[in-house]
């Protein structure tokens, strides 16, 4: 876990060798940044664009590097399809989470009474991780 505000991702990453995928969500100027934080024969698949689906980069790195840049999105494929991909998270991904040897970080639960607390601690982009709100 990094702090993306106190440390440039981008160096942090290139020092441990690149990462191997990269799913962006973010897309905008850090398409760019995503490219130089992967490691050789890395991946990148975008999600989602939340600062836009517009960069300019240097396509040489990514042949000299034989990156692969890619994309998808769930809501144009068949019910079938999105069936089949809940299928494998229900077989790879959840026995993982449930024996904890891959769970997500947490920075702050709020009760639900208190939405307007988790909303301002998300918009100052003070937190690292998810901000839960606590419904019971």
């Amino acid at each position: 876990v990094m702090n993306y505000h106190e440390e440039d991702f981008v160096e942090v990453l290139k020092a441990e060798g690149g990462a191997n995928l990269i799913l962006d969500m973010v897309g905008g100027s850090y398409i760019e940044r995503n490219i130089r934080a992967l490691a050789d024969d890395g991946r990148m698949v975008h999600i989602a664009f939340l600062t836009g689906p517009k960069a300019e980069i240097n396509f040489a790195q990514i042949m000299a590097r034989r990156l692969t840049v890619t994309g998808s999105t769930l809501r144009p494929q068949s019910d079938l399809a999105k069936a089949r991909i809940a299928e494998e998270l229900r077989e790879k991904v959840w026995p993982l989470l449930a024996n904890g040897s891959v769970a997500p970080v947490m920075d702050q639960e709020f009760p639900l009474a208190d939405a307007a607390g988790a909303h301002t601690r998300m918009e100052g982009s003070t937190h690292i991780g998810k901000i839960v709100l606590k419904v019971s």
